[in-house]
């Protein structure tokens, strides 16, 4: 079974920890992503930002997204899989915790993120399918 370094998307650009949400949002808009993971001065992950957190966690409350930091929404541990975790821990992994990307880690270093869409490519459309219902719900 293919592991995440095998289907994931390398070479990820990281949303400074101290960054303004604004900088982080154009960083989105030039690389056409939702995301992106949250990073320390350590080059550590500590999160992860989707344009919905600036929408719904800032725009609509109010605040200025030049005036926020991406590392504010930086929240809890944030749920990743190992490089060579397989395809079938990826499922689990994104099925538990509903969500639609996860980063990739060897060791303490982040090395890309696999997406629902990096799965799809990878695995035949069964378990595709049953991820997508347990992340829909």
């Amino acid at each position: 079974m293919a592991t995440a370094r095998e289907i994931m998307t390398p070479d990820v650009t990281c949303a400074g920890e101290k960054e303004s949400l604004a900088e982080a949002a154009r960083k989105m808009a030039d690389l056409n992503v939702g995301s992106l993971p949250i990073c320390g001065a350590d080059n550590r992950l500590h999160g992860m930002l989707t344009d919905r957190d600036i929408v719904v966690k800032a725009l609509a409350k109010g605040r200025n997204p030049a005036d926020c930091t991406a590392g504010e929404f930086a929240q809890g541990k944030p749920v990743t899989v190992g490089a060579d975790d397989d395809a079938a821990e990826i499922l689990r992994t994104m099925a538990q915790h509903r969500v639609r990307r996860l980063p990739v880690i060897d060791g303490h270093q982040l090395v890309g993120i696999v997406a629902v869409a990096d799965v799809a490519r990878a695995l035949p459309d069964r378990p595709v399918g049953d991820l997508i219902d347990a992340i829909s719900e």
